[in-house]
């Protein structure tokens, strides 16, 4: 496994518009062929979150998925967000990762926002999914999942950088940065954030603060409320090093339910 050099892009994304969100991101990844690893988007990059999903999902084989795949292989890198889908009559926000030979792998976000209804329209995943890239083994969330460590939980070092794509609003922006960082400490992983700015369809204001923290909790950097592409790299050596100098991992709770009654 080597470093691993990551780029973030933090935007505004224009109301249920697939085909204008496609040119920003065509316009916005023009120079990054040969420069990256890997490209991360936000939650619903093509659409915006939407509670709308009869007039904005996209299929499987829409020009949203179609893109992820055809820039990935355009870059030479991996390209990563979530997208508003329907699937069989049911609807998900779908995370998607689309790598630079044509394979793509997805996930559905498993965490379905209650205050929005968002559990009464979408359908939540059930799966945890594992990407390679380069070596480094990377588990994608979706934005309310970072709420929930137990589906983060990264028992026996099964991962090596967990990454949450959210449309994560300003009014809670002090949680965001709050959780981010705890995933990255209590996971002994990097801990990769990307979120959206500007206002959407509803007028909800997003603030961004996309980042990227590294296993020790220190913020390799911040974006706060512009849109932005960052890049950093990820080091192999400063993620060996904390797992063999610091190892809690190994006292973790392996199934808290085998304790015994007096325990509990």
């Amino acid at each position: 496994m080597s470093d691993l050099t990551v780029t973030i892009v933090q935007s505004e994304l224009a109301w249920e518009d697939p085909a204008a969100n496609l040119k920003l991101f065509d316009e916005t990844l023009a120079d990054l062929a040969g420069k990256t690893d890997l490209v991360v988007l936000p939650e619903m990059f093509s659409t915006g979150f939407s509670m709308q999903p009869e007039s904005a999902a996209q299929t499987m084989d829409s020009a949203a998925v179609q893109w992820l795949l055809s820039r990935a292989a355009d870059m030479g890198a991996h390209l990563m967000g979530s997208v508003m889908i329907v699937d069989d009559g049911r609807y998900y926000n779908r995370f998607m990762s689309a790598s630079p030979a044509g394979e793509l792998q997805t996930c559905d976000k498993r965490h379905l926002f209650r205050m929005l209804g968002e559990d009464k329209i979408y359908t939540g995943g059930r799966t945890l999914l594992t990407v390679n890239v380069n070596g480094w083994r990377l588990r994608p969330f979706v934005c309310y999942d970072l709420r929930f460590p137990a589906w983060s939980r990264n028992l026996n070092n099964d991962y090596d950088a967990a990454i949450y794509v959210a449309n994560w609003p300003a009014r809670r922006a002090e949680h965001w940065k709050a959780l981010l960082k705890a995933r990255a400490i209590e996971n002994l992983c990097y801990v990769i954030g990307v979120n959206r700015v500007g206002t959407d369809g509803n007028g909800l204001a997003y603030s961004g603060d996309s980042t990227i923290i590294d296993p020790i909790g220190n913020t390799l950097f911040t974006i706060h409320k512009e849109p932005a592409l960052r890049t950093a790299t990820l080091s192999k050596e400063i993620l060996e090093n904390w797992r063999r100098d610091f190892p809690a991992w190994m006292d973790a709770d392996q199934d808290i339910l085998d304790l015994p009654d007096t325990a509990r």
